[in-house]
């Protein structure tokens, strides 16, 4: 019987061996990182100043069809219901509603006329035949300035392209620095446990302790500030790209380190000139301009309009009565012409403003190229540097733990090395961080900044 029991248990036991464990949750797999063309791309779509420089594009459109118009005739519709006892009025309105008779002539009728309804339904329509080619040139100007304004939206796009670099590189840059952090403080933690056990077993004295305890606070501290850096930083991004990214989206990809830099300032310098965009604005705007000084000469020419108008005149809303048109063409010319010759000086003086304005903008563009271009060839020295610096501060820490651990360093030269760590490790951080954005910035100095820089700086 017991037997039984026990084979029972042993099948019982065996059977839910065999059936198959519940698998595990399933880990969640993390959502991609956010890349940094998606951040662009989010950029130029959401950041309200690419909005703003829509909006610029739309009012210059507006403004050109509305230089357009000039060349349409113009048709208006009236409709009039007067009554009055003017002798004039009402002699004028019965020829006009053909009711004029024999006895509207008698004295009486004619001085003391009774009240009379008129009932008046008018087209009225002119054209501009010829203004000296006037509206033409309004016509070009408008055209010259819609150009600009999209030269210069380009140009927007650019910028918020750079700020998307520069917030992504930053926040990139406090992510970096907190696990660095998170290493030191590791690092500081382990030299306390050391410096215990050294002072537990009589070869080192108390103060190697408080000093270990200290510099562990302290790189807690920055610990801290780090954390704080990269809630500011997402914050900055949020800004660049104009749209909130969510908390479980929250993760980067790291960028590559761009060394390379253009074979000479000189070269970067014609490009600039010849690929920024905000220079073609201002030449168009330049242009536009001249076109002005010639639109404000045309306005002293002579102006040929025509005109015209049919109407017809009733006694009663649905009555009938009598029509009537009259067309003309007329010549005008601007004898006195004081507030022209003010408007063409005023267009002039504009016309040489946007001329030194364009000359002013090549010696800043001049500038700001050969300022990105040395910045970003130093971030790349400077990288060199901080790459063999970190190596040299690493090994030197690795020597200097093993003397300490020998008894031939003093506490206060462990720290010495590792803060030297620290700081190689951090130069480091920082310069990866410079080579990314002063490559961007000289792109967008040389006017070639795109979409494209996420394919070469990731």
């Amino acid at each position: 019987m017991q037997f039984r029991q026990h084979l029972r248990l042993w099948l019982c036991a065996g059977m839910l061996a065999a059936v198959p464990a519940c698998p595990a949750q399933q880990t969640a797999v993390p959502p991609p990182a956010l890349t940094m063309r998606q951040a662009i791309e989010l950029a130029l779509g959401k950041n309200p100043d690419a909005e703003l420089a829509r909006t610029a594009i739309d009012s210059a459109e507006v403004q050109r069809k509305l230089a357009r118009t000039a060349l349409l005739p113009r048709l208006q519709f009236d409709e009039t219901a007067t009554r009055g006892n003017d002798p004039v009025y009402v002699f004028g309105s019965e020829l006009k509603q053909r009711n004029f008779t024999q006895n509207d002539f008698a004295l009486n009728s004619l001085n003391r006329p009774t009240p009379l309804d008129n009932f008046t339904t008018r087209f009225t329509g002119s054209w501009v035949a010829f203004d000296s080619w006037h509206t033409q040139l309004e016509i070009k100007k408008a055209r010259l300035v819609t150009k600009s304004a999209e030269a210069s939206s380009g140009r927007s796009s650019q910028e918020i392209i750079l700020r998307t670099v520069r917030a992504y590189e930053s926040l990139l840059l406090a992510i970096r620095m907190e696990d660095t952090a998170r290493h030191e403080v590791k690092t500081a933690q382990e030299l306390l446990d050391a410096s215990l056990m050294r002072v537990e077993a009589g070869l080192a004295v108390e103060a190697d302790q408080l000093s270990a305890r200290a510099y562990l606070a302290e790189r807690e501290q920055e610990l801290i500030a780090a954390r704080g850096a990269i809630a500011v930083g997402w914050a900055e991004l949020e800004a660049a790209t104009g749209a909130p990214i969510p908390e479980d989206q929250r993760s980067l990809k790291q960028l590559a380190t761009k060394e390379p830099t253009p074979e000479s300032i000189a070269s970067e310098v014609s490009l600039a000139l010849k690929s920024r965009q905000d220079r073609a604005s201002l030449a168009l705007q330049g242009d536009a301009q001249r076109v002005a000084v010639r639109s404000a000469e045309a306005a002293f020419g002579p102006q040929v309009n025509t005109f015209g108008d049919w109407e017809t005149d009733r006694a009663s809303v649905a009555g009938s009565g009598g029509n009537n048109w009259t067309a003309g063409v007329e010549v005008r010319i601007d004898l006195l012409p004081a507030a022209k010759r003010q408007e063409l000086a005023a267009a002039k003086i504009a016309a040489n403003r946007a001329t030194a304005t364009q000359a002013a903008a090549d010696r800043e563009i001049t500038l700001e190229v050969t300022r990105a271009f040395y910045e970003h060839q130093a971030a790349v020295e400077m990288l060199a540097v901080a790459r063999a610096s970190i190596s040299q501060t690493e090994e030197s820490l690795r020597t200097l733990n093993d003397r300490y651990s020998a008894g031939l360093a003093t506490m206060t030269d462990l720290m010495r090395d590792q803060d030297a760590e620290r700081r190689s490790r951090t130069s480091y951080e920082q310069a990866v961080a410079r080579c990314a954005t002063t490559f961007a910035a000289l792109k967008f100095a040389d006017g070639t900044l795109s979409q494209e820089i996420a394919e070469e700086l990731q």
